[in-house]
C-alpha cells in the first residue's frame, strides 16, 4: 500500500527496502520479492512464484555464493534490518533457537527477549 513500508526476507533477515521503491514496489521489477523470505529466488536470480520461499533445498554451489554475494554486497550494504522471521529465531518446535545471533548492522538492536 502507498506510504507503507515495504520489506523482504533474505536468509530469515527482514530487511526495510522501502528506499528502494522503485526496485520493489508495487509494479517494479522485484516486487514478487516483497511480503516474503525470497532467499531461493534471490539465489536463482528467479522471479518464479515456486522460487519465492525460504527454502533452499537443492542450490548448487555457485547459486549459494550468488546468494552470499547478494545478501551481503546488496541487502546487508543498502537496506536497515528491522527484525528475523519466526524460522531464524525459534526452533521448529517454537523453542528458541539459542544459537540465534543477530546480524551486525549498526543501526539495528535487538531486545533481550530474543
Amino acid at each position: 500500500q502507498e506510504g507503507q513500508p515495504i520489506y523482504l526476507a533474505v536468509k530469515g533477515v527482514v530487511f526495510d527496502v522501502t528506499s528502494g521503491k522503485e526496485f520493489y514496489g508495487k509494479g517494479a521489477p522485484y516486487n514478487a520479492l516483497a511480503g516474503k523470505d525470497s532467499t531461493r529466488g534471490v539465489a536463482k536470480m528467479s522471479l518464479d512464484p515456486a522460487d519465492l520461499t525460504h527454502d533452499i533445498t537443492g542450490l548448487t554451489e555457485e547459486e549459494l555464493k550468488s546468494l552470499e554475494d547478494t545478501f551481503n554486497n546488496v541487502y546487508k550494504a543498502k537496506y536497515p534490518i528491522v527484525g528475523y522471521t519466526s524460522r531464524r529465531i525459534l526452533n521448529e518446535d517454537g523453542s528458541p533457537n539459542l544459537g540465534f545471533k543477530p546480524e551486525d548492522q549498526p543501526h539495528f538492536s535487538i531486545t533481550d527477549e530474543f
